[in-house]
């Protein structure tokens, strides 16, 4: 490795990236390609950078197994900043394994953690745990030790699991500060927010109440029973009754809890649950087939009574109701959460992420975009999605695949 070489390296370990650019910036040989790849991503140049990084694995070669690894470890980082999550995984399991089998264990967890991460964004949180869990982080340079623990922080939050999140921030601060990196201090530092932010709604009869990312887990953690508008089922303890499946029992269930303790009138669940203003016999008869159905389904939580004007939720034993609703509504509610990132997301990622076609999400899309809430840029294949940050509430509740029930 010759002297510019050496010297670009440290400054792109620094977070020098102008620095970097400076020493490689006229030479094509693979090494420095690489380099001003790397460049190019930490300032924000995602294109480009995927270009030269791809050049220089080409021109690495097979004789040259280790830099090419390296190469094709950094192109998945740079893929994952693109929100680019259709590709295979075996590529970057294949470059862990060859950067393992050549000592290489700072590189290597690099490839296992940008696996994490992926898994995280694409909401599989058991699978992101597992990978987290096989990673041996001791002895690690101090940026990769921040980006191990904001992911395991990211899990812990995903999951509600508010103390483990906590402190694993605690270590990413620890460790972003002897890294001196300030784009890794201020990823911790937004991190941190979440827990003073509101982050979903109580709502009852006549009002609401915003809650902290704490706050709700300590109402699921109770007795009372709770119709969860986040995960779209309801719960007690440690009973829980999926019904994101079931959308019009849900609807049933969060317009019950909405009003209780009272009862809720016929005409306004039909037009809740059945969006009609004009119902007849057949909508009122439809109406008792789904209570039914809801009933015998929350018969080890609560019953749903009939009362004169219309129907009742009645928890057993002394527990409350709680209706947890997340801090925005709507259909497209966890599109938004998605592209509240800041990042530029494809269509095909939104897709992989909310577990939809992709033509639904391009119809969610073209609607936000219609009301000025999202906005595209490039063409055809190549375009990609941005939204504005949501301000004064976190979104963690609305991500895919949060708050898993183990």
């Amino acid at each position: 490795m010759d002297s510019l070489i050496a010297a670009s390296a440290r400054a792109l370990a620094a977070g020098d990236a102008l620095g970097a650019l400076k020493r490689v910036a006229l030479r094509d040989d693979p090494p420095a390609l690489a380099l001003r790849g790397i460049a190019m991503a930490q300032l924000g140049e995602h294109p480009r950078a995927r270009e030269l990084l791809r050049r220089a694995a080409r021109d690495f070669g097979a004789h040259e197994v280790l830099s090419r690894a390296r190469c094709i470890v950094a192109e998945a980082e740079v893929a994952l900043a693109m929100r680019d999550l259709g590709g295979s995984p075996r590529t970057l399991t294949a470059a862990a394994a060859t950067l393992e089998a050549h000592d290489d264990h700072a590189n290597a967890l690099q490839a296992r953690l940008i696996a994490a991460r992926r898994l995280l964004l694409l909401g599989r949180l058991a699978d992101a745990a597992a990978a987290l869990e096989r990673l041996d982080a001791r002895g690690l340079p101090p940026s990769l030790a921040a980006v191990a623990e904001l992911s395991a922080a990211e899990l812990a939050l995903r999951s509600l699991r508010i103390g483990p999140a906590q402190a694993a921030l605690a270590r990413a601060h620890e460790a972003a500060v002897c890294a001196r990196v300030p784009a890794l201090l201020a990823e911790v530092a937004e991190a941190r927010a979440a827990f003073e932010r509101p982050a979903a709604r109580r709502i009852f009869a006549g009002g609401e109440q915003a809650l902290r990312l704490d706050e709700v887990a300590a109402l699921l953690a109770s007795d009372a029973l709770v119709v969860d508008a986040c995960r779209r089922g309801l719960g007690a303890g440690d009973t829980w009754q999926p019904l994101a499946r079931r959308p019009i029992l849900f609807t049933l269930a969060r317009s019950l809890a909405e009003a209780w303790p009272g009862d809720v009138d016929r005409e306004a669940l039909i037009a809740s649950a059945f969006r009609t203003r004009h119902p007849d016999e057949t909508h009122r008869a439809r109406l008792r087939v789904e209570i039914g159905r809801l009933r015998a389904l929350v018969t080890t939580l609560a019953s749903i009574e009939a009362t004169p004007r219309g129907f009742v939720l009645k928890p057993h034993g002394e527990r409350a109701v709680a209706l947890l609703a997340p801090p925005i509504d709507g259909d497209q509610a966890s599109l938004v959460a998605l592209l509240s990132d800041g990042a530029a997301w494809s269509t095909s990622a939104l897709a992989l992420a909310l577990g939809a076609s992709q033509r639904t999400v391009q119809r969610a899309l073209v609607e936000l975009e219609a009301e000025g809430r999202v906005r595209s840029i490039g063409q055809t294949r190549s375009r990609r999605w941005l939204s504005p940050p949501l301000a004064g509430f976190t979104t963690i509740l609305l991500l895919p695949a949060a708050l898993p029930f183990e």
